[in-house]
C-alpha cells in the first residue's frame, strides 16, 4: 500500500517525509507569502531530521558488519556470543528507524558501509596482534542487507 497523505506518508516512511515536506515549504517560500516564517531554514532542519535517521542507520548497520566480522574472523573466539548480543541490540535500535527509503539507501550504500567497517576493524586487529585475520578480510562486502537487518548471525561457534 504505497502512502497518499502526507500524514499517511509520515506514518509509512518519516525519511520520504522530510524530503517531501521540504520541498513543498521551498515551493510555498518561492511564491513569498507574507508571513513572519524563515521557511528556508525550516525546510532545510526538517530535511536535516530525515538526514540524522539514515545516518543513524547506516552508523548502525557499519557497527553490525564490524560485528560480523570479528565474529568471523577474530581468534577472540570467547568475545563471539558477545558480539552477537551487540548485534541484537543494534538491530532493535535499526528497527524504529529503518524506513523504506532509508532502507533502499543501505542497500545502494551497503558497499560504502562495509568499507568503512571492514577498516575499523582491520585495524583493531592489527592493533591486537590478529594480523593473519586481517589479512582474511574479504575486499568487498560479503554481506546482504537482509543479513545486516534480519536475524542472520555468523557462527558463533557455541553449540
Amino acid at each position: 500500500m504505497r502512502a497518499t497523505t502526507p500524514s499517511q506518508l509520515y506514518e509509512a516512511d518519516f525519511y520520504a517525509w522530510t524530503r517531501q515536506q521540504a520541498a513543498e515549504l521551498r515551493r510555498f517560500a518561492r511564491t513569498r507569502p507574507n508571513l513572519p516564517l524563515d521557511l528556508e531554514h525550516i525546510a532545510e532542519e526538517i530535511r536535516d531530521l530525515g538526514k540524522s535517521e539514515r545516518d543513524a542507520v547506516l552508523g548502525l548497520a557499519q557497527r553490525i558488519v564490524e560485528h560480523f566480522l570479528l565474529i568471523e574472523h577474530s581468534p577472540a573466539t570467547d568475545q563471539r556470543l558477545h558480539w552477537a548480543d551487540e548485534i541484537d541490540g543494534f538491530r532493535d535500535q535499526m528497527k524504529r528507524k529503518l524506513s523504506p527509503t532509508i532502507r533502499r539507501h543501505l542497500k545502494r550504500d551497503l558497499g560504502a558501509v562495509y568499507a568503512d567497517g571492514r577498516r575499523l576493524v582491520e585495524r583493531k586487529m592489527r592493533r591486537y596482534g590478529e594480523d593473519r585475520a586481517a589479512d582474511a578480510l574479504a575486499p568487498e562486502c560479503p554481506y546482504t542487507v537482509e543479513q545486516v537487518v534480519g536475524d542472520w548471525l555468523p557462527d558463533t561457534g557455541s553449540a
